[in-house]
């Protein structure tokens, strides 16, 4: 259960539009859909009437309006009650992040910002999974950056107005395996010979990026091993012997250096060099948000 399906429910609820609530919750109408399914699978029982025109609420639905309502103002209420002194609040700030780049960027890239006067407190707000879910926290001021990986093959379509970004980074996604499999890739594309293969799966950036990436160049059969979002896990599975994986090269640049992992090809091609970019919500913020993003400048 999450607080932004109740939220989405009773603005559902005041439009009786998937459209327009999905446009006041400043999320695609598929999302905004999918995010009131979640709540009705959660509760077990149907809340709105999808049949009829304008929808309308189920008698469930109707019952349970009140409940979501009061929820909400009890959670507001539970926050506003928990949070701590304002001198913490107003020089802490709020980074939305892909995982792996809490992992291998964040540490020392925030070491950039210890310069800024009255101290910086950081904090991570959890990762939703999907690009558009992780900029929505942005929109519904849970965050107050988000970070994530960049490519032309898998584009962000965002309205920079809106969400300003800026260029900190660099990274590569490089294919590797275990030293003693040899050039997995290479010998696979060889003998024309199926691949055992980590995957992203189809919808995490990475995963998508390597789709596109794989329809571009010579096509080789896959065997998937196991498949998991995030790098840090797959590159468990490719040091215990279970296949290939892309990851990025600062998450195993200590392996390919002590020998442990080997890139997996040596044609320069199967590596996507990735931006790593950082989005804020348009518009005036708190002083300590604008005192990093000056920084940045």
């Amino acid at each position: 259960m999450e607080l932004k399906w109740l939220e989405d429910f009773v603005c559902l609820a005041e439009t009786l539009s998937f459209s327009r609530a999905a446009e006041m919750r400043h999320v695609s109408q598929p999302a905004f859909s999918r995010r009131i399914r979640q709540l009705e699978q959660w509760l077990g029982v149907t809340l709105i009437n999808r049949a009829m025109v304008p929808a309308d609420l189920t008698p469930e639905g109707r019952k349970f309006l009140p409940v979501a309502i009061d929820n909400i103002r009890l959670m507001q209420e539970t926050r506003r009650a928990l949070r701590p002194d304002s001198k913490e609040v107003a020089r802490t700030v709020v980074f939305s992040s892909l995982h792996t780049l809490t992992l291998t960027f964040m540490p020392d890239w925030l070491q950039k910002l210890a310069t800024i006067k009255g101290g910086l407190r950081s904090r991570i707000a959890p990762d939703r999974g999907g690009i558009e879910d992780n900029i929505n926290t942005l929109v519904e001021k849970e965050a107050d950056f988000f970070l994530t990986y960049s490519h032309p093959l898998v584009p962000i379509l965002l309205d920079e107005t809106r969400f300003p970004r800026r260029l900190i980074g660099k990274e590569r996604l490089l294919p590797v395996c275990p030293a003693s499999a040899g050039k997995m890739l290479d010998n696979a594309l060889k003998t024309n010979t199926p691949l055992d293969y980590l995957s992203y799966g189809d919808y995490s950036f990475f995963g998508m990026a390597l789709g596109r990436l794989f329809a571009l160049l010579p096509t080789f059969e896959r065997t998937v091993s196991h498949e998991n979002t995030m790098s840090v896990s797959l590159k468990a599975m490719t040091l215990a012997g279970w296949g290939t994986v892309w990851l990025p090269e600062s998450l195993v640049s200590d392996e390919l250096e002590t020998g442990t992992l080997v890139t997996a090809s040596d044609d320069p091609a199967w590596i996507l060099d990735l931006d790593i970019c950082i989005y804020r919500l348009g518009g005036p913020s708190r002083p300590i948000v604008e005192a990093v993003w000056n920084t940045l400048s």
